[in-house]
């Protein structure tokens, strides 16, 4: 059964896509189905779009939701789309760059809301960061697109951890909703994408107190991910081995494990035992 097109906004001044802006625009009405079906809009949400483009997404969102907070860093398409869409009432467009966009402005006094978006490319990793980081301007849930092989490493489980992962699952609970092929996009881009639902917790997996200090200790522990912990986490701190092996056997961890085994409870072990010995790790001021 052929996938059904997505709804044609009004023409703008441009709508060629923006190969530096990663632009690649939805055209399968079954993906867009899927991801309004995995955000679970009811008519009290607000909705905060990365990434509207056209607004074949954004036509629908402002329809099912209360308001719709649209980020879009092409300042030509952000001037032009509520015009694509008959300037619906509850629509605001931001011409942001969603990796750094100043959430208190966007949200303006709503305490909570769903993101839900079409991220591009390069820049995934670092927007799904700044949303989840953001404290308490996290979103309620988060349903997006990205690359397949990026929604799988988010998602990983035991044996298959990242230092992607880790950080997504710190905060929420992801998992694939559906495969997307290339052909649902115009221009088709050269790698598959999927749907995924991140179910956003209302505080961390784990206790990490200081998050920038903890993902110091993690991000070390994949410098070299294929290596043992101890030569991955030495390389990555800049410390002996003797101290990284050191570290982890205060943390009753075998320093001959890979990265990618780690869970997050044996990430907060050691984070928590690093603390409690930075003269281990931390370097020392140099004398003047």
């Amino acid at each position: 059964m052929p996938s059904r097109a997505a709804h044609a906004p009004k023409s703008g001044p441009r709508t060629s896509p923006r190969k530096a802006l990663g632009q690649h625009y939805l055209v399968d009405g079954d993906v867009l189905e899927a991801i309004l079906t995995a955000a679970e809009l009811d008519p009290e949400d607000v909705v905060v779009e990365v990434g509207p483009g056209q607004g074949a997404l954004t036509r629908h969102l402002v329809e099912k939701a209360r308001r719709v907070m649209a980020i879009e860093i092409d300042p030509h398409l952000a001037a032009s789309l509520p015009n694509r869409l008959d300037s619906p009432p509850n629509l605001t467009v931001i011409n942001g760059d969603a990796r750094d966009v100043d959430l208190d402005r966007v949200l303006e006094g709503e305490p909570a809301y769903k993101l839900v978006a079409n991220l591009p490319y390069y820049a995934a990793s670092p927007i799904l960061r700044h949303f989840l980081e953001a404290g308490d301007r996290r979103p309620v849930l988060a349903v997006v697109m990205t690359q397949k092989e990026v929604a799988q490493s988010m998602s990983a489980e035991g044996g298959k951890m990242s230092l992607l992962a880790a950080a997504i699952q710190l905060y929420g609970i992801p998992r694939i909703v559906c495969s997307v092929p290339p052909r649902a996009f115009y221009p088709i881009p050269k790698v598959s994408s999927a749907v995924l639902r991140i179910d956003v917790r209302a505080r961390p997996a784990i206790d990490v107190g200081d998050p920038a200090e903890f993902f110091e200790i993690v991000r070390a522990g994949f410098f070299s991910p294929r290596k043992q912990l101890r030569n991955s986490l030495s390389l990555g701190l800049g410390i002996t081995t003797q101290r990284s092996s050191y570290l982890l056997g205060l943390a009753d961890m075998d320093p001959k494990r890979r990265p990618e085994n780690l869970s997050l409870k044996d990430w907060e072990k050691l984070y928590k035992v690093a603390r409690e010995n930075m003269e281990l790790w931390k370097p020392e001021p140099t004398p003047r």
